[in-house]
């Protein structure tokens, strides 16, 4: 056998024995900071499935937006359709199977999903196992029931605040923030 196949089968021996973490690599993910890469969750982590419509103000770039959204979520995925004042779509985005997809005529080309996914799991999923995907990651979480923060060390990240009819979002490491308001309960 010559060199060149004998480098071959090596080769191949060795990718194939490491295909455990390329899978791992394929999943969506977000970097919640310029070195913490998050992993999103599967969706059956969800803590409480909902079926609404909600009412999105949101901050960023010095500018302050809103929108409609109509949320469906539950331990198969997470469908959202985002509309503006007059009720029509604007966006539709969904995670399911582990893919995330979103299609606009409104917003740019080059707005990643996957952090309006991961800032919905930060929001909405189970603590505890959240918990450990941050730390997987990195990062600390603190969770009080109506208050969840992400910390990288000692500095705050995120801060989330829920009460029945709103959560409050801020990210103060990439300066934006929104509140969602809806029937929560």
């Amino acid at each position: 056998m010559d060199c060149k196949k004998m480098i071959i089968i090596v080769s191949l021996c060795f990718f194939s024995c490491a295909s455990g973490t390329t899978v791992r690599e394929n999943r969506p993910f977000a970097w919640l900071t310029d070195n913490s890469k998050y992993i999103l969750m599967p969706p059956e982590y969800i803590e409480n499935p909902m079926d609404m419509a909600q009412q999105i103000s949101a901050y960023f770039a010095g500018g302050d937006y809103f929108l409609n959204a109509y949320v469906h979520a539950n331990k198969t995925g997470m469908d959202m359709t985002l509309l503006n004042e007059l009720g029509a779509s604007v966006g539709e985005l969904s995670y399911r199977n582990g893919v995330v997809s979103f299609s606009s005529p409104m917003f740019p080309k080059s707005l990643k999903p996957e952090y309006i996914v991961a800032d919905f799991q930060l929001c909405f999923y189970n603590a505890h196992l959240l918990r450990q995907t941050l730390e997987d990651c990195g990062l600390l979480f603190e969770n009080t029931g109506l208050r969840r923060r992400i910390l990288q060390g000692e500095n705050v990240i995120i801060e989330i605040e829920k009460s029945s009819g709103a959560v409050r979002l801020v990210n103060h490491l990439r300066g934006y923030s929104y509140t969602l308001e809806g029937d929560f309960e």
